[in-house]
This record gives C-alpha cells, structure tokens and sequence, in this order.
C-alpha cells in the first residue's frame, strides 16, 4: 500500500512539475511577444520622428512643430487595444504621411511651391487634436486619411463656363483654321 501512495506521491510531484514548465515557457512566450510588439511600436515612433526631423532641417517644418506631428504616433495606442491589426494600421497611416510630404516636397521646385506647401503643413497641423484621448479609431481610420489629402496639391479648378471661353479665346488661329477648313469642304 505504501508503494502505492509512493508512486501516486511521485506521479502527482512530475504532473505539478511539468505544468509549472509549460506554465513558465508559457508566460515567457507572452513576455517575448509583448517585448516584440514594443519595440516594433518604438522603432515605428522613432522612424516617424527621424523624418519629421529631416523634414525640419529641410525646412519644410518649423523644428518646434516635430513634437506636435510626432503625437500622431505616440498616441496612437492611447485608446486603441494593442493588436497586430492596430500595429499595422500604425505603420500604414505613419508610411502615408511620410511618403505624401516626400512627394509634394518632390513636385516642388520653387521657393514659392515650397512655401505652399509648407502652408498646407501648417494647416494639416492645425487640424489635429491637441489631447491624447482625440487620437482614437475613429481619427485614425477617417479623419486623418482626409486630413493627408489637404497636404497634396490641388491645382485650382475652373468651372466648366469659364474652360471653355479660355479654350475659344486662347486658340483663335485654330478657330479661325476650322473655320477655313468647313467653308473648303463645303465647296
């Protein structure tokens, strides 16, 4: 009976001990993954405020306004769970940005493109949220998006009364070409 109560003593001991392993692997796997997703957010953040700086050396940004752009990252997960899909959505919006400014600062070739678009960068700036708590889902899936466009370029459209007197008051000489052109043919 004691050989019993002995192996059931030394089978109960192996059981805690083998949970206690998968249990402790398994919070150092958790532990790892958080420290992962970490530093994937702060290499994100720090990225983003590496370009902001360039963009501020380059004098597309006033350098005290770095801090004000580089909250669109660091208070992204204020109010967002921390989940690959949000992670993603983070280096997207961030890759957006980034490339938007890069482009319009390519298009740019005089001083006075420049200084459009650093007006527009003004503005984009102006529209963002001052407190942490604004930066939520919502903000990030539809308003910033918008907000990105107001920093591309829209070159003034007219409407389409005033296009076509500019085409008919630009082009005489063509007119007056169709006008021989008709009175030939009816000939």
């Amino acid at each position: 009976m004691s050989y019993i109560v002995f192996l059931a003593l030394l089978l109960l001991i192996t059981l805690l001990g083998c949970y206690w392993m998968v249990e402790s692997n398994r919070r150092k796997a958790i532990e790892a993954e958080k420290k992962r997703f970490n530093q994937r957010v702060k290499e994100i953040n720090n990225d983003f405020k590496s370009k902001l700086i360039d963009f501020s050396e380059g004098k597309l940004i006033r350098p005290k306004n770095v801090s004000r752009l580089s909250q669109i990252t660091s208070n992204f997960f204020v109010v967002q769970a921390h989940n690959e899909e949000n992670l993603a959505h983070l280096e997207y919006i961030s890759d957006l940005l980034i490339n938007t400014i890069i482009m319009e600062a390519s298009k740019a070739q005089t001083p006075e493109e420049l200084d459009q678009l650093a007006d527009r960068l003004q503005y984009f700036m102006a529209e963002l949220p001052y407190n942490g708590i604004e930066y939520n889902k919502s903000f990030y899936q539809e308003s910033l998006p918008s907000l990105i466009e107001v920093i591309k370029y829209q070159p003034p459209t007219m409407p389409s009364d005033e296009q076509a007197k500019e085409q008919n008051s630009s082009n005489p000489k063509d007119i007056n070409q169709e006008n021989q052109n008709a009175e030939l043919s009816k000939v």
